[in-house]
């Protein structure tokens, strides 16, 4: 399931003892569906109290037993608003949103009139197929859930966790030119979304676009300075770009942010070779001793 959601262990017992998701030995599919969206807003540079506050705000103004679960998300600030019934509302201050959209401007905040019942349908529509592909590819039933992913982006274009989701179903079957495309389009529709910037610097790495594929990395680390694997795939571009010092600053910063497990030995590894290749290097190019005549 990590593997699937792209969520390192570290972070999944964060929220677990943040009480944003309940500590378990096997996890549902209501479960994984919390954690994605939990993964996502991460990805929206949202902090995990942020989550918090805003998940026991709802709770209180709306009677929901799970608003991650039963609601749909976005951002507006530093806060978290839900979406439901064709309203977006800010639990925190109890007001509608009025106007937003997905850049870093503040949004007005005050009461909308009710969206017609035909939009209020479609959201719901792209909501439920967007469940069910998850569903699907977490059973493994990948053609079904391509199928349902294409469907919700003829109908959303836009939908950029769908396409973040079918790009990474292509990107596994190595049709990396289409995983490219869906990547891109998850950046253009959410220019905040560190983990779409993140999957595109993954598959122009795998297409040796080595430049694109670093820029990529460094936009991820940009909107989320804490992104431990965006570091990490970051040094590894950069050791193939011959850049060893640049290298050297992403592996440690991957090691302040994920200090233990493998892939913290691999890194820690490899900044004990930079620093050595450098120490070495510095003792060979220091200058002679001139001799004094006597």
């Amino acid at each position: 399931m990590l593997r699937i959601l792209r969520i390192r262990a570290p972070q999944l017992r964060a929220w677990e003892r943040q009480g944003l998701i309940s500590a378990s030995e096997e996890y549902s599919f209501q479960d994984l569906v919390q954690l994605r969206t939990l993964r996502q807003l991460c990805a929206m540079r949202l902090s995990t109290s942020s989550i918090r506050a805003g998940v026991r705000a709802m709770r209180a103004v709306s009677g929901m037993d799970n608003p991650l679960l039963e609601a749909g998300t976005m951002r507006s600030g530093s806060r978290v608003v839900f979406r439901y019934l064709g309203h977006a509302m800010e639990p925190i201050a109890q007001q509608y949103v009025f106007d937003f959209d997905a850049g870093e401007r503040p949004h007005q905040l005050a009461q909308v009139e009710p969206n017609p019942h035909s939009h209020v349908q479609h959201e719901n529509h792209i909501a439920t197929l967007f469940l069910d592909a998850v569903h699907e590819e977490e059973s493994g039933r990948l053609t079904e859930a391509t199928t349902l992913y294409e469907e919700i982006l003829a109908l959303q274009p836009d939908h950029a966790p769908a396409a973040i989701n079918l790009g990474t179903i292509l990107y596994n079957q190595r049709k990396f030119l289409r995983a490219e495309e869906l990547y891109r389009s998850a950046t253009l529709a959410d220019p905040g979304y560190a983990l779409a910037f993140f999957d595109l610097g993954n598959v122009l790495d795998e297409l040796q676009r080595l430049p694109e594929a670093i820029a990529a990395y460094q936009t991820a680390i940009r909107l989320v300075p804490g992104y431990a694997d965006a570091h990490y795939n970051l040094a590894l571009a950069c050791e193939r770009s011959n850049e060893r010092r640049r290298a050297l600053r992403h592996w440690m910063a991957y090691l302040r942010y994920d200090p233990i497990g493998p892939w913290a030995n691999h890194a820690r590894c490899q900044a004990r070779k930079i620093l050595d290749r450098e120490r070495l290097a510095i003792v060979w190019r220091r200058p002679r001793t001139k001799s004094i005549a006597s």
